[in-house]
């Protein structure tokens, strides 16, 4: 008896049917259309780099989600990349070094790790993103921002909303109006994280306690956190962050929770996180940061549409098909498909037209509805 489990896929990994991959398809072209019109051109790094390369260039980078193994040509350890921003940086960083700044680079590609979360159980997924590198102002942000929102509308995304933070919100207060030990930051950090008050004063953070408070719509959220800065440590953030969402307004929904970190790992002032009407989860995050190494300031996102892919799949559609029989014009069924028709050729006097789903039989040089 064969084994009914020896066509099964690993958890968290699955295939991509004709419906599925027609919609992450256009949705991969339509997006890359969008940062290309924008000016950004696309680079194509390896699946596969030294695992000590990727982890450097990036900071909260994990290289234990990534499959590693061993190189039998140099014996040193590889990794197959689990996020493609790296790789970015270190193109910008090494082979366009010298490259005019800022530079504008985009990508896309496949990006696997080892486990999945109970949020995010998918262990593969296709990565679409823009690197501004060389700068980090808020005049950069809001492009970046605004492209977000521009490649997710031509993907066929509806209901976008973006959520702000400033990742380094603690550093800078604690550096002025609210000050803190070095050692009590990552706590205050964490019970932030946790939404936690009880935490917070245990941890000497009460002063920060408002902060739990200080999100929801942008204007009602940047109006509480204003109130809070009575010394003005958070005066040029709030600025830049006034001055992106007036470059996005009426684009999207916006909001801002100033203490989220979760995917923020690496960001340094600002950071955003993208959603969608219908999807479930993040569509992907970005803000501004600093390349390892090399420590450039750099601007981006990563835009991750699996999830969009589900919801639009249903109504994707894969265009008619005709289909040619036995003896066809040959020099028609080419012209036809110069025009956009999907040909299907019969191989036999078997082969039936509605069986292969064509919706079309070439009679002569048209076709006509089967």
């Amino acid at each position: 008896m064969s084994d009914p489990t020896q066509d099964l896929l690993p958890e968290g990994l699955e295939d991509r049917l004709p419906q599925s991959a027609a919609t992450a398809a256009r949705i991969e072209q339509t997006a890359m259309a969008v940062l290309g019109a924008h000016g950004f051109d696309r680079v194509r790094p390896p699946l596969i780099e030294f695992e000590g390369s990727m982890g450097r260039r990036m900071d909260g980078l994990q290289t234990r989600q990534m499959f590693r193994f061993v190189d039998p040509k140099s014996l040193r350890t590889l990794a197959l990349r689990s996020d493609i921003t790296a790789q970015i940086g270190r193109i910008a960083a090494t082979s366009l070094g010298a490259a005019p700044r800022p530079l504008r680079l985009c990508y896309s590609g496949q990006v696997v790790k080892i486990a999945g979360d109970q949020l995010e159980p998918r262990r593969e997924n296709l990565q679409i993103g823009a690197e501004l590198v060389g700068s980090d102002t808020a005049a950069a942000a809001g492009e970046m921002v605004e492209l977000a929102i521009a490649a997710l509308e031509a993907a066929g995304a509806t209901g976008i909303s973006v959520d702000f933070t400033l990742p380094d919100l603690v550093d800078t207060l604690a550096e002025a109006e609210l000050p803190l030990a070095e050692g009590q930051r990552e706590a205050v950090r964490r019970e932030l994280d946790a939404k936690d008050a009880g935490g917070l004063k245990d941890a000497g953070g009460e002063a920060y306690i408002p902060l739990l408070f200080a999100n929801g719509p942008f204007e009602e959220a940047m109006a509480k956190l204003g109130a809070l800065d009575a010394g003005g440590a958070l005066a040029s953030r709030m600025d830049g962050l006034a001055r992106i969402a007036e470059r996005v307004a009426g684009r999207a929904r916006l909001t801002l929770d100033p203490t989220e970190r979760h995917g923020f790992e690496y960001q340094s002032w600002f950071g955003f996180t993208l959603f969608a009407d219908g999807v479930r989860g993040a569509l992907g995050r970005g803000g501004t940061y600093l390349i390892g190494g090399s420590d450039e300031p750099a601007t981006g996102f990563s835009l991750y549409p699996e999830e969009l892919v589900e919801l639009l799949k249903a109504d994707e559609a894969l265009g008619a098909k005709l289909f040619l029989p036995l003896g066809h014009d040959r020099n028609a069924a080419a012209a036809l498909r110069a025009k956009g028709w999907r040909t299907v050729a019969a191989l036999s006097e078997a082969d039936d037209a509605a069986a292969l789903g064509c919706s079309h039989l070439l009679e002569g040089s048209e076709p006509r509805a089967v």
